[in-house]
């Protein structure tokens, strides 16, 4: 018979699950939502003043753009303002991504509004002013540039989780532990490099953790370098003395003494990433920018139209790459939606994640019986874990084992003990 041990948070836990570019990507939505407005009025009051109906056609089309991004301003804002308010069971972290869905969805009508008119052109080629549309389309181009350099300038993808694990929330790049089966049992063998130096790190996986003396490790570099780790106890690990120096990409072996006889292993170990995953994403910035660089493609794909249709007189380009404007705005929408779709649903973020997760807990030989992993925001991922064991560990135990990875922001861990473990 089993039963569970639940951890609950710590007293004062927050859910603020926004990336800490939230505020700066907020302003800098506001500002081009200014500069959409500014160029709308202009537009709007010179083609009423010269009879362009150009003109006051595009300052209509721009209030469309500015639309647009007042959603993903909101968002940043409701966000923002309700990001302590405890109704909301795990922050407001998804509104960005229920703003990107909803952008999403307008595009996609967009690009049918532009192919349904391009489709239209191609059967009644319509008269085109070129003196009027070529400037305006020149001018939208620039606004859209203008814009998307305004969104995107210094939006960078960090995150601070403002959670309390033990050691703070800069980004890790720790090998996950691996696993070398010796003839009495197996070592959890990792490259730790959590706020220190980077080094080996050997913990007991199942056999009696061998003295510091007993065990050394040989790493082979691609080219043909070779350098000899010695470790020291450190209370429950070995570590080595030495750094391992970049980059982490080398043959690992493995060399231990066990009741007088040397065994070896290999263990192969590659670069890891240092990027991020999709899950530090911002999509409600990623639709605001897709929206402008959508609009600035078809600025350009008219502009080209445009010239070729005065040009040669082929007054089918212009209809026509609006049709191919319409198709690359559809992609970049469906892409969208599917990823917006896939958070708000909340489906697993990343699997390596998951893995390594699993590989954390199950190197001490318990067993992870049930994993759920999700998205709360940019950066921030949840997780709930079912560990059984048959020794006596406590869910604090699997928490600071799981503490190393930053990205989990709220961790619930269920244990679930063998009977005989609680005599």
């Amino acid at each position: 018979m089993t039963e569970a041990d639940q951890l609950l948070e710590p007293a004062g836990h927050d859910h603020v699950f926004l990336g800490t570019d939230h505020e700066r990507a907020e302003r800098r939505t506001w500002a081009v939502i200014v500069l959409c407005t500014i160029m709308m009025i202009a537009e709007i009051i010179g083609g009423a003043l010269f009879g362009s109906l150009a003109l006051i056609a595009d300052g209509l089309h721009m209030s469309t753009h500015a639309g647009a991004l007042l959603l993903a301003a909101l968002a940043y804002t409701y966000a923002r303002k309700h990001a302590h308010d405890r109704s909301f069971t795990f922050g407001t972290g998804k509104f960005g991504d229920l703003a990107g869905y909803t952008s999403a969805i307008v595009l996609a009508m967009i690009a049918l509004l532009i192919g349904y008119e391009a489709v239209e052109r191609l059967l009644n080629p319509v008269v085109i002013s070129f003196n009027e549309a070529i400037p305006i389309a020149v001018l939208g181009l620039a606004v859209n540039v203008a814009s998307a350099w305004l969104l995107s300038g210094g939006h960078h993808h960090g995150h601070d989780h403002g959670h309390g694990h033990a050691h703070g929330h800069s980004h890790d790049h720790d090998e996950e532990p691996r696993l070398v089966e010796f003839d009495t049992g197996a070592l959890a063998i990792e490259v730790f490099e959590t706020n220190v130096p980077p080094r080996f790190r050997v913990r007991s996986a199942g056999c009696a953790l061998p003295t510091a003396s007993d065990l050394t490790i040989e790493t082979v570099r691609p080219d043909g370098s070779r350098q000899q780790f010695a470790f020291e106890d450190k209370g429950g690990f070995l570590e080595s003395r030495d750094e391992i120096p970049e980059p982490h990409a080398f043959v690992a072996r493995v060399a231990l003494v066990q009741a007088g006889e040397p065994q070896a292993r290999e263990l192969e170990f590659e670069e890891h990433e240092h990027g991020q995953g999709a899950h530090h994403r911002d999509n409600n910035m990623r639709a605001a920018v897709i929206h402008v660089i959508a609009d600035a493609a078809v600025s350009v794909l008219v502009i080209v139209g445009l010239v070729l249709a005065r040009t040669f007189g082929w007054l089918w380009m212009d209809p026509l790459a609006g049709l191919i404007g319409a198709l690359v705005i559809a992609n970049w929408s469906v892409g969208l939606l599917r990823d917006t779709g896939a958070i708000l649903l909340d489906r697993m973020p990343d699997s390596r994640i998951a893995d390594k997760v699993r590989q954390t807990i199950e190197c001490e030989g318990d067993r992870v019986t049930d994993l759920h992993l999700w998205r709360l925001g940019p950066g921030h991922l949840g997780a709930i874990v079912s560990v059984a064991t048959s020794g006596t560990r406590q869910a604090a135990h699997y928490r600071q084992r799981l503490a190393k990875f930053a990205d989990l922001s709220h961790v619930t861990v269920e244990v679930q003990y063998a009977a005989s473990a609680r005599g």
